[in-house]
C-alpha cells in the first residue's frame, strides 16, 4: 500500500505549501499520510478540505539532541489542541529562533553580510519554525553561496562559521510529551544515529515505533531496523521525509506491505 507518514511543508523547512504537498500525495495515490513539520502544526488547518478521500493522521516531528546526536521524534494521532504538544512546539520554536540568531551573529563575525531579517523572509510566515534550510536559502538569495548543498557544506555544518548546535529538549522528553498527548511516539530515520544504544533508552521512556521504511534506507538497513523493531516490540512506520521536489527526487509516498504497518495503523486509525 502507498503511505507516507513523514513529510514537510512551508510551515517548517519544506519548500511547498501544505496544499501542494497534499496535491502530490493525491497525484501519487497515497492512501494514508501525515504531515510532520518540525515543531509545527500549522499545516493541518490548511488542508482540512483537500484530502479527497485519503486518510490523514495528525503528525509532528520534534527535534531533540542527546549525546551528540540530533534525535528526531515523530508523534502521531494526537489531538491538534493538545496542551502537551503545544508546550513542545512553543519551547522548540523559541530555541529555533535563538539558534538562527546565533548563526547569523557568527556568520557576520566571519565577514558574511547577512542579517536575521533575511532569514525570516525565507519563512512562509511569522509563525514558521526556523531551521538551517532557511539560513541556507537566505545565503543563496544574498549571493553568498550557490545552492543548499554548498551552503551547508561550507558554512552550516560542524566546524564551519555558521554552525550552532541544537539545544532542544531531550528525546526522552519528546517521547513522554507525545505519549502524554495521547499520541504514538516514533523514532525518525534511525540510521542517522551515531549510537543506537539511544534506542534502548527511548524504549524505556515509552517509545512505541521505529521508522523502518525510510526514503534513503537501503534493503540492508530496512532488514536491520526491522530486526531492531522486532527485538523491542516496536511498531514499524514508513516515510519519505519529503521537503522539496529538487532534493527529494523520489517524491512522496512509500510502497509498503500492509501487514508491515498493521501494528501502527491499529494504534492511529
Amino acid at each position: 500500500m502507498l503511505v507516507d507518514f513523514h513529510s514537510h511543508t512551508t510551515e517548517s523547512d519544506g519548500t511547498l505549501s501544505p496544499a501542494d504537498v497534499v496535491g502530490l500525495m493525491r497525484a501519487r495515490g497515497v492512501e494514508i499520510f501525515s504531515i510532520t513539520d518540525h515543531d509545527a502544526l500549522g499545516a493541518y488547518p490548511k488542508i482540512e478540505n483537500l484530502t479527497n478521500g485519503a486518510r490523514v493522521i495528525t503528525g509532528i516531528e520534534l527535534n531533540t539532541t542527546y549525546k551528540g546526536n540530533e534525535v528526531h521524534v515523530l508523534g502521531y494521532g494526537f489531538p491538534l489542541d493538545s496542551p502537551a504538544i503545544d508546550e513542545a512546539v512553543t519551547t522548540n520554536k523559541h530555541e529555533r529562533d535563538m539558534r538562527a540568531e546565533k548563526m547569523i551573529a557568527q556568520l557576520q563575525a566571519a565577514g558574511y553580510d547577512l542579517d536575521i531579517e533575511a532569514v525570516r523572509a525565507e519563512a512562509a510566515h511569522e509563525g514558521t519554525a526556523l531551521g538551517r534550510p532557511h539560513v541556507a536559502r537566505a545565503l543563496i538569495r544574498a549571493g553568498i553561496t550557490k545552492d543548499i548543498d554548498s551552503a551547508f557544506r561550507d558554512l552550516l555544518v560542524p566546524g564551519k562559521p555558521g554552525y550552532v548546535p541544537q539545544l532542544y529538549m531531550l528525546p526522552h522528553q519528546a517521547v513522554e510529551l507525545i505519549a502524554k498527548a495521547g499520541g504514538v511516539p516514533v523514532l525518525a530515520h534511525p540510521s542517522r544515529l551515531k549510537n543506537e544504544s539511544i534506542i534502548d533508552e527511548l524504549v524505556a521512556a515509552g517509545l512505541v515505533g521505529l521508522e523502518v521504511f525510510y526514503g534513503t534506507h537501503d534493503p540492508n538497513q530496512v532488514a536491520h531496523y526491522r530486526s531492531v523493531a522486532a527485538h523491542f516490540g516496536l511498531v514499524m512506520t514508513a516515510g519519505s521525509d519529503f521537503h522539496d521536489p529538487k532534493y527529494n527526487a523520489r517524491g512522496v509516498g512509500m510502497d509498503v506491505e500492509r501487514e508491515d504497518l498493521t501494528g501502527f495503523l491499529d494504534l492511529v486509525l
